[in-house]
This record gives structure tokens, sequence and C-alpha cells, in this order.
């Protein structure tokens, strides 16, 4: 029997309208009442993904969450970190001094200050409205280079973005985990960080093998957690890639393809 189920949320758990659906809901409650952990496993930052844990009611000392790509792992309850891996000012000067030579936008997440950007654009003002955070703009070359960044991006049009990233040098590869989170995200992590890395950490904490680990997800950035699942999973509304290295596809986002899946592997397994 499966016992834990980690789910992305962007495309995957939440719907076009970035909600979860009522079956999703559902489901998932059933699932809980069969003792199946449920992990939220988001790039997204804690504060953009507090509303959902409540929602779900994944919030006591037995609720785990994964946030920033897998950069960060606690314990939702009792706040106890279980994995944490982040980057540093050197490391996010060092791409914002790329993405402007190649003409493109920065962000980061830094543990003092927040999202800054050394300037606003669509894509980050969209980070910070989907989040509730707050946006600063700061010169990235005031930054200590052990000032403490969780991770950086760098984002872009999709078209844009795609012939940057075939642009990126070659060895930024074995200095950071770069992950695609969305057509216009690319992420820089911590070499130690990723979905994958988190989700076994999870596993690890509550002794639960692999083969018990169901993954779900859409993009690049859930990658890793589907290679390290026991059942990957990829949506109907995946990325071609994400669903080649996939074990079953699911339905859509929009079409509560979590409770489909979590109905055919759990509840009616």
């Amino acid at each position: 029997m499966y016992k834990l189920v980690a789910l992305d949320m962007d495309g995957t758990l939440l719907n076009s309208q970035k909600e979860i659906s009522t079956e999703n809901k559902l489901a998932i409650a059933k699932a809980k009442e069969l003792g199946v952990t449920v992990v939220l496993a988001s790039g997204r930052p804690l504060e953009g993904m507090k509303s959902k844990l409540e929602e779900l009611s994944l919030t006591s000392d037995k609720d785990f969450v994964l946030f920033y790509n897998g950069s960060m792992v606690k314990n939702v309850g009792t706040n106890e970190i279980i994995h944490n891996h982040i980057v540093d000012g050197k490391a996010a000067k060092q791409i914002a001094k790329l993405a402007q030579e190649l003409n493109v936008n920065v962000h980061a997440f830094s543990q003092v200050h927040g999202l800054i950007t050394p300037k606003a654009s669509q894509y980050t003002e969209l980070e910070a409205s989907i989040n509730g955070l707050s946006l600063t703009e700061f010169n990235f070359d005031d930054l200590e280079d052990d000032h403490p960044i969780v991770k950086t991006m760098i984002v872009a049009d999709p078209a844009i973005l795609t012939e940057t990233i075939k642009k990126l040098p070659k060895a930024l590869y074995d200095q950071f985990t770069i992950v695609q989170s969305a057509p216009f995200f690319l992420e820089f992590l911590n070499p130690m960080s990723n979905k994958g890395v988190g989700i076994k950490a999870i596993a690890e904490y509550l002794n639960i093998k692999a083969e018990e680990v169901i993954c779900m997800g859409d993009a690049e950035n859930d990658h890793h957690m589907l290679e390290f699942a026991g059942l990957s999973i990829a949506m109907e509304n995946a990325m071609d890639e994400t669903k080649a290295i996939a074990d079953y596809i699911t339905l859509s986002n929009d079409e509560h393809g979590v409770a489909a899946a979590i109905d055919k592997f759990i509840l009616n397994a």
C-alpha cells in the first residue's frame, strides 16, 4: 500500500483558477483517513502555501511541507526543519550578472529582505501576487557574499527563456540544481536541493520506503521527485518531458486529476 503522496501545487493540485477542487479535497481527506501522509511539494515560498495547507487540514505535527522546490522541508505543526540547503549572496550576484548579459530579468528570495529584484517585471510581480508577498527593488551588488538567499530565478517570456536556457554555461549545472518551474521561471537552487531530495528526507524521517511513495507533478521541477517515487504520476496538462518519465498519466488539473489518481491507486486499490 502507498503510504505517502506528494503533490505539486500549481498545474497539479490547483486548477487554472489556483483553487483546490472539491473532488481533490475529498480524495485527499479520504486518503488521510486511511493513514496516508499527504505532502504539498511546491516551488512556492511557505507564505504562498499556508492557505492551502489550512484548507486541506495539513497543519498538525504529523504533517510536512516541502517549499522552495525542496530547498526547505519542515514539520508543519512543530516547525522542525528536516531539510535546509540554500544558496548565498555571491551566487545571487553571479546569476544576476548573467541575466544582465543575456538581457533577461532576475529575482531572488532573501531570508532578510523577502522577494527582491533589481528591476520589477510582469513575472516577478506575478510571483509576488500569487504568493501574497511584498516586492522590494534591490541592487544585487549590495548583497554580502554570505547573505542568505533561498533561490535565485531568471524570468522571461517563455520563448525568450527557452533561448536563454540554451545559452547557459554548462558549468552552472555543476554549481546549482537548475529547474524550470513554469514556462517563464528558471530556478537556481543549492545543488543539494530539489523536490526528490526533499521527499526522500520526509520518507526517511517517517521510515517509508520509496516504493510506498506516490509523487504527482506537471513540470521539470517535479522530475526529481517523480524519479524518486515508487509510482510517478504526471498530469494530462504536464510538459511532454514530464509525461515521458512518468509511470502513469492522470487527468488534467482542471479535471480533478489528483482525485482520479488517488481514487485509482489508493482508495480503490
